[in-house]
């Protein structure tokens, strides 16, 4: 009974959405990062060094990616009700197929208030370190990494707002 009991808290452990986790790990300290080339629906090639002076959660998604699909609408809400001039969600997407493809998505599933990007899946894994979509990274004003969550989160939970006001307010980040 003893090890049925060890099996069922394993299970129901590994078994957890994802969806229902706690909130992003931070790291001990601010780690530099690279910063991966990207372009913008405009063609504008960009680099996260464009956001410097923002808290920047970036999202590194496809639209192939079942987990990515199920927590966009999070990611649009959290753009929507914390987004400004000190706070921005980038969607970074991987997708072989382009703008036409992501617009498509953004617009079955209603996605409104984020700005789609796109890079090249190999340089934006092997510069971020990405081993799994999707990859969630907060980066602090200088351009650090201070945190990273692999899988789906919901991320417009009252909890995920306050952690992210609470970062956006500090004045370490």
């Amino acid at each position: 009974m003893k090890h049925f009991a060890l099996l069922l808290a394993l299970f129901v452990g590994f078994a957890t959405s994802a969806l229902a986790r706690d909130l992003m790990p931070l790291n001990a300290s601010p780690q530099e990062m690279l910063s991966p080339p990207f372009v913008d629906e405009a063609g504008h090639k960009l680099k996260l060094d464009n956001f410097h002076g923002k808290i920047v959660l970036l999202n590194v998604w496809a639209t192939w990616c079942v987990p990515c699909r199920t927590e966009m609408p999070t990611l649009d809400a959290l753009q929507a009700q914390i987004g400004s001039d000190q706070f921005q969600v980038v969607e970074l997407s991987i997708d072989e197929g382009g703008f036409p493809v992501i617009r498509r998505f953004f617009s079955e599933i209603g996605i409104t208030h984020l700005k789609p990007y796109l890079a090249d899946s190999l340089r934006i894994f092997a510069a971020l370190a990405v081993d799994g979509l999707p990859t969630t990274i907060l980066i602090d004003r200088q351009g650090r990494e201070i945190g990273r969550l692999v899988g789906p989160a919901e991320w417009n939970r009252p909890e995920s707002i306050a952690f992210f006001e609470k970062i956006i307010a500090s004045k370490e980040n």
